[in-house]
């Protein structure tokens, strides 16, 4: 009888205890939802970014003092994140509207320069131009911008001629110079830079970490990283814009095309992609002359591993040199803003 009775006693007591908790238990809930929800409005308070504007302060352009809005897609012209796209007013297209652009080369747009090497012409057809290891080329030849790549490269025993990459660029314009190159790596590390720049013959040194940027004295050469490491864009204002990565020769890409990479070398190499501004109708050079108004390309689109030859016309005898024998008249030694 006193077991019953004890029983009975705690079957009460916890029937008192679960009515007392649900009213708490409810109002824990309710409390929870909100601070939940609180933290949800917060954070995406957070994320969101108000789009800035863009203009062009180019009297010719169609967009002159015209404020575009940037995209809520990509609402900033030089985000924080490194993987984020970057919002672009294209000063020079008809259209005065802002668009969403990677801020890395794509090696599948006009102007691309990538791989063993391909290049993507500005009139948008493929084609590879193989060159030598160890020698220097004209990409773009015109009266007021020389640019120029070095030539790397390795030939496998029994090959008729060498695999290529890119491994340099020289710029001259104006009075100026400009150099950028990949460093060798024996064993790539991504983490580490490979990039290396001179000015006027001088190293210059751009501070590691995204969006770091570099200014000439005469603000007319800016570099900024647009990766922590590895990842430049070179712009000189009103002649040319250069999106560059360096890169290694992977394995994967090794076994498809039987390179023969050795072990103790990488074959860090470039990716390059142009902009190029107020070209005259004469540009020369293995990727300039695509841009002529009358060129007519001998690779056909659509062609497969179309090659074009040419080392003969192109050649330079150094990587700041305008030599070549198509080679247009580089006008040195006005500043840009003479030109105009």
């Amino acid at each position: 009888m006193r077991d019953n009775f004890l029983h009975h006693s705690l079957l009460l007591s916890s029937s008192k205890n679960i009515k007392i908790m649900n009213p708490f238990g409810f109002q824990f809930a309710v409390i929870l939802l909100l601070l939940l929800n609180t933290i949800m409005v917060i954070e995406t308070q957070a994320a969101y970014v108000k789009p800035q504007r863009v203009t062009c302060y180019k009297r010719y352009s169609k967009c002159y003092l015209k404020y575009i809005t940037c995209p809520s897609e990509c609402p900033e012209i030089h985000p924080k994140d490194p993987y984020a796209k970057e919002c672009f007013l294209d000063c020079y297209s008809p259209k005065c509207e802002a668009v969403c652009r990677k801020r890395k080369p794509n090696c599948d747009g006009p102007g691309a320069a990538c791989y063993d090497p391909r290049f993507i012409g500005g009139d948008g057809i493929v084609f590879y131009f193989h060159g030598k290891k160890d020698e220097h080329f004209s990409l773009i030849s015109d009266v007021n911008v020389q640019i120029n790549a070095r030539f790397i490269g390795i030939r496998p025993a029994g090959r008729s001629r060498d695999f290529t990459w890119i491994q340099a660029i020289g710029l001259m314009f104006g009075s100026h110079n400009f150099t950028l190159e990949a460093t060798k790596a024996e064993n790539w590390d991504q983490e580490a830079d490979h990039l290396k720049f001179t000015y006027n013959g001088m190293s210059l040194s751009v501070p590691l970490g995204h969006s770091s940027v570099w200014n000439s004295p005469d603000q007319n050469l800016e570099l900024e990283r647009t990766s922590a490491t590895n990842s430049i864009r070179v712009t000189i204002q009103e002649i040319v814009e250069i999106s560059a990565n360096v890169v290694p020769v992977t394995e994967e890409e090794d076994a498809i095309h039987s390179y023969g990479i050795p072990k103790n070398d990488s074959f860090a190499h470039l990716e390059v992609q142009f902009r190029l501004f107020d070209l005259s109708p004469k540009v020369e050079g293995i990727l300039g002359r695509t841009y002529q108004p009358s060129f007519k390309n001998p690779a056909k689109s659509g062609v497969d591993m179309a090659v074009v030859g040419g080392d003969d016309k192109y050649k330079t005898s150094s990587l700041l040199s305008a030599d070549c024998n198509s080679c247009t008249v580089f006008t040195s030694g006005k500043n840009v803003a003479e030109r105009k």
